[in-house]
């Protein structure tokens, strides 16, 4: 098999770049056909893994964090949709959250991802569109899509530029609650059945966490068919500390302020305020209106620790 190795070099603030000789080591020894690429801009993985897919790799690996995994999705979702491959996907976690390697399976150590690649056990996993916001044409994604607070917190962290991790997240979401605290008025439609509240947040989730700790989904199975969906109303703020040590532990849906449920369809649309919003981590709009999201199932074959 030929393995397109997509490293992001600025991933983990310079952990992907620092990883690239492990990497070649490992999968010499082990004989795998390779070709090593860095990114250098925005979106360049997604042309990259697009490319690969057309040129007949039998494997697309993502070296780097969520937004590198997200582009690799989307360029071989393209692929799939212009009749040009469909190549698997692999991934190494050297990012920041490295929340959907999490999610799949992926070890997190370097050296357990690459054996990961060996062994190469695969699993089906579905893929979500979203559209709206800077996306009106969609943007696929593989862990989740998250409008409102958690939104908010992402864009914070990436503020933080002496914190790394899941330290960032938190203090991003602590600072959040005092500058998110007035929920949107939202009108939301859930396969076909509609609810108008104010809702701090809404989380439609193929995977597990966000965040690099908040399991929003923990009982999320990526290739079931379905979205998880956490929605949280108004709260004070007190109740917003609660919530963010409970999203910590998994605990959240035993809070009244909660609402979760399964679907493969959901809209949200802002009656009053606006919809900041996030796919996989990355920027889906600051001040949006309307955003969409479906459920597409068993799309890519993702190689992780467990066959399925």
């Amino acid at each position: 098999m030929r393995y397109k190795i997509i490293v992001n070099p600025t991933s983990g603030r310079g952990t992907g770049e620092q990883s690239i000789p492990q990497i070649e080591s490992i999968l010499k020894t082990a004989g795998l056909d390779f070709d090593l690429v860095r990114t250098e801009k925005p979106w360049h993985a997604a042309a990259l893994a697009q490319e690969a897919a057309s040129q007949g790799y039998d494997v697309v690996v993502s070296a780097g964090g969520d937004g590198t995994a997200n582009e690799v999705i989307n360029g071989l979702m393209l692929a799939k949709k212009a009749g040009q491959g469909t190549p698997a996907m692999g991934v190494l976690t050297v990012g920041r959250g490295n929340d959907f390697g999490y999610s799949m399976g992926i070890p997190t150590e370097l050296e357990a991802g690459c054996q990961t690649l060996i062994a190469d056990l695969r699993r089906t996993i579905d893929v979500g569109l979203v559209t709206g916001g800077l996306y009106p044409e969609g943007r696929y994604f593989g862990n989740g899509v998250g409008i409102g607070f958690d939104a908010v917190v992402g864009f914070e962290a990436l503020k933080l530029k002496r914190l790394h991790g899941f330290a960032s997240y938190i203090v991003a979401a602590l600072k959040t609650i005092f500058l998110y605290f007035q929920a949107p008025q939202v009108r939301v439609v859930i396969d076909g059945e509609e609810m108008v509240l104010p809702s701090l947040m809404v989380s439609i989730m193929n995977g597990i966490r966000l965040g690099g700790g908040f399991m929003v989904a923990p009982q999320g199975v990526p290739d079931d068919g379905v979205f998880d969906i956490c929605i949280a109303r108004q709260v004070s703020r007190p109740q917003m500390f609660v919530l963010i040590a409970k999203f910590m532990a998994g605990t959240q849906a035993e809070h009244p302020a909660i609402l979760t449920q399964h679907a493969k369809k959901l809209t949200a649309t802002a009656i009053e305020g606006v919809l900041p919003a996030h796919a996989d981590g990355e920027t889906l709009c600051v001040d949006g209106t309307e955003i969409s999201v479906e459920l597409l199932p068993r799309q890519i074959s993702l190689i992780t620790r467990t066959q399925g």
